[in-house]
């Protein structure tokens, strides 16, 4: 009876060890998420509860990537099986061959013994995808490797403890315990006393390798584990085209967006620790995808690893426990120490139209210049751990956010920084600087005067574009935009839409050149003060002649009216896209398309109508309609639709660094071998239509918006709807 009671006693001070240094850690990081700025969990737990169930149980975002989702789905299951055997396994150790009073034990005992057998096979195939395939967005190393050498030890414990098990208590072989039956055949040579030692022996590795885990978890990406399902269960509820908007009256404020990491909100400091470091965000991004340095991957790591090394700073609470494993001097830099930045294997750069490579090499190279014992609290947020450039390179695309399993907000941080560059620090690239003094001029990004923004209207032959003025009793505001307006190319756009209108009879208006920018540019780069102040100002001027609906071809000024006005006072006017009108007045009767168009068209969707609204099918419903038209679809579309690159601002300013993004679209588009590249978004159009040219293939492939074709089909081909 000693040895029993030594072993209970070890076993209550080794788990009781592992359970207080997991709590000291994990409390350790709840105090750092404290330093953040309040935030309202509570009404984030209202409602979801389906949405919840199908992400964290369901695994769907997972399973965009179908075999590695399936993968871990399997990994995820068997965990919580394995949870019920890891507690029957501690049972039978500490009464010497008891077990837990579960219903149908036998049934159990099989399904624990498919699971290690499943659960091993996934981890071999997550080896085999990290080493064999070697997907550029997994890392290589010790350190991203360890779960899979703990996974496997933990279900090489289990079913050898199993095995011996049966030896030791003399357990006939079973077809229920098919896996511990062959490992008992396979030592059956042992004698009882023999495969008694031998199950404990294996007994405690087990359980030593279980609480190693335990303890590794919160100081690992593997936090995921706990912080995930709480990260997916507060979750945005409102439309992800809504940003949070700063309170500019706010006397008591010190600074406005994020220029330290205690500028971000609590729930912003639990993504952080949410991240699993898959780098499917990173794999999408259109911005990683042609060489930028930014990667949203490393955007969520070096923000976390900068909380931690903070917060341990304004707490006086070490991140890392026992402090021997898990040394504070360089344990994590941004992600890789300095002095384990060679451990980490990126794969050569490979041809293609997209390559994350360089991205990820650049980020690495950053990292392991990082010295280590540098003060965190004298770290500057922008320049030392996020430089302008990475900031300056979203295109606010939401694709990152689209794949993200865990639902990390990646675009609200990128906006938080700007906004800190643009309101605190004056500091915006010269084009776009240019830009924003010319939207607040002269109410567009040219700086054209705002006397010429009706100027397009006498290009509409024989038609009378009226104002609301001219029109009082109009349905329909079409609210035209600053591309529509002044664009060149766009008017072309515009002129087609407003024949489709005259010749189904809307009753329409526009302001003329009363209209204003909708502030969509300005709020996505930054300049929170030019978007409130535009806002306002057209909010007023819609009450002013009752405006009830709108109507525009610029996804992102549907997205600001739809999304963002509402909190600034637009109330009860129903916003629509050009596209959702068309398709509603073709399924109306009120437009029949009628000449064919026989070409092959793709369709690339927009980021600000597809990810951010949902608006996938009328667009399609529209070109589905023309005669002789064949539609089909690219490799990358709807919600994983890549970005044309002129979103978040970037219309207005340079790319910097790598492959022109509008490049890799067309050359996207062009694996389908279209005839015509269609889009329903004036910025889009633009883009597609400049990698034409840049492909060298306008001839032969043209870029039109959805209205400009079905014009075509509704009225032919006369001299004022010649294709160009």
């Amino acid at each position: 009876m000693v040895w029993p009671l030594i072993q209970f006693m070890l076993f209550l001070g080794v788990t009781g060890v592992a359970i207080y240094l997991f709590w000291r850690v994990v409390y350790h990081r709840y105090l750092y998420v404290r330093s953040g700025r309040p935030f309202d969990f509570r009404s984030r737990m209202k409602g979801g509860g389906r949405e919840f169930a199908t992400q964290v149980f369901g695994q769907s975002k997972l399973l965009k990537d179908p075999r590695s989702g399936i993968m871990h789905a399997v990994v995820f299951y068997g965990f919580i099986i394995l949870q019920f055997g890891a507690v029957d396994l501690i049972v039978k150790g500490l009464t010497q061959g008891g077990h837990l009073p579960l219903p149908a034990y036998e049934a159990f005992g099989f399904l624990q013994e498919l699971t290690v057998l499943l659960v091993l096979a996934a981890m071999g195939y997550a080896a085999y995808r990290r080493y064999g395939e070697r997907l550029p967005r997994l890392k290589r190393g010790w350190k991203p490797s360890i779960v899979i050498l703990f996974i496997f030890a933990l279900m090489l414990t289990v079913i050898l403890s199993l095995g011996f098990e049966r030896l030791w208590l003399g357990m006939e072989p079973s077809a229920l315990a098919p896996l511990s039956s062959f490992i008992a055949a396979a030592f059956a040579g042992f004698s009882a006393s023999g495969a008694e030692i031998a199950f404990y022996v294996f007994w405690w590795l087990h359980l030593l390798t279980l609480l190693s885990f335990l303890v590794y978890v919160p100081q690992s990406k593997h936090f995921h584990l706990i912080t995930a399902p709480l990260n997916i269960g507060l979750r945005r509820r409102e439309p992800a085209g809504r940003l949070v908007s700063l309170d500019l009256e706010d006397e008591e404020a010190e600074s406005f967006g994020a220029g330290k990491i205690e500028d971000f909100t609590q729930k912003q400091m639990l993504d952080f620790y949410a991240c699993v470091e898959c780098g499917r965000c990173t794999n999408v991004c259109p911005a990683s995808n042609t060489g930028k340095t930014l990667s949203p991957m490393h955007l969520i790591t070096k923000l976390r690893d900068h909380l931690t090394e903070k917060g341990a700073v304004l707490t006086g609470k070490p991140p890392w426990s026992p402090g021997f494993v898990f040394s504070p001097e360089g344990a994590v830099t941004h992600g890789v120490s300095a002095e384990n930045a060679s451990s980490v294997d990126w794969a050569e750069p490979a041809e293609g139209i997209t390559d994350i490579r360089p991205t990820l090499a650049w980020q690495m190279r950053s990292w392991a210049k990082r010295e280590s014992g540098t003060d965190p609290a004298g770290l500057e947020l922008i320049g030392d751990v996020m430089t302008e450039d990475e900031i300056w390179s979203c295109t606010t695309c939401r694709n990152c956010e689209d794949q993200c399993p865990v639902g990390n907000e990646h675009v609200d941080k990128i906006i938080d920084l700007r906004r800190h560059l643009v309101l605190m620090q004056g500091s915006v690239p010269q084009e776009g600087q240019r830009a924003l003094m010319n939207i607040e001029r002269q109410g567009n990004p040219w700086g054209i005067s705002r006397s010429d923004r009706a100027e397009w209207t006498g290009e509409v032959e024989g038609l009378k574009v009226p104002t609301v003025k001219e029109r009082p009793d109009f349905e329909y505001l079409f609210f035209v935009g600053s591309m529509g307006s002044y664009d060149l190319r766009s008017r072309k756009v515009t002129r087609a839409f407003v024949r489709l209108l005259q010749r189904a009879d809307v009753s329409f208006a526009i302001l003329g050149n009363e209209e204003k920018n909708s502030g969509d540019t300005p709020r996505r780069m930054g300049n929170e003060l030019l978007f409130q102040q535009l806002c306002r100002e057209n909010i007023d001027l819609f009450r002013k002649y009752g405006v009830k609906k709108i109507v525009t071809a610029c996804p992102h000024t549907f997205n600001t009216f739809k999304n963002e006005y509402p909190e600034f006072g637009l109330e009860g006017v129903e916003v629509l896209h050009h596209s959702q009108l068309l398709d509603q007045l073709i399924q109306a009767g009120r437009l029949r398309p009628q000449y064919e168009i026989k070409e092959r068209i793709t369709y690339h969707d927009s980021c600000y109508l597809g990810r951010y609204n949902s608006v996938y099918e009328p667009p399609r419903n529209v070109l589905r309609a023309i005669p002789g038209a064949e539609l089909v679809e690219m490799a990358r579309s709807r919600e994983n639709a890549m970005c044309c690159g002129a979103g978040g601002g970037l219309m207005w300013m340079e790319e910097s660094g790598g492959k022109r993004i509008n490049l890799a679209r067309t050359e996207q588009a062009l694996e389908a071998k279209p005839g015509v590249i269609s889009s329903a978004c004036p910025y889009c159009l633009t883009m597609l239509e400049d990698g034409t040219k840049m492909k060298e293939v306008e001839m032969n492939v043209q870029a039109k918006d959805i209205a400009e074709l079905l014009e075509l089909s509704v009225f032919g081909f006369g001299e004022s709807s010649k294709p160009n």
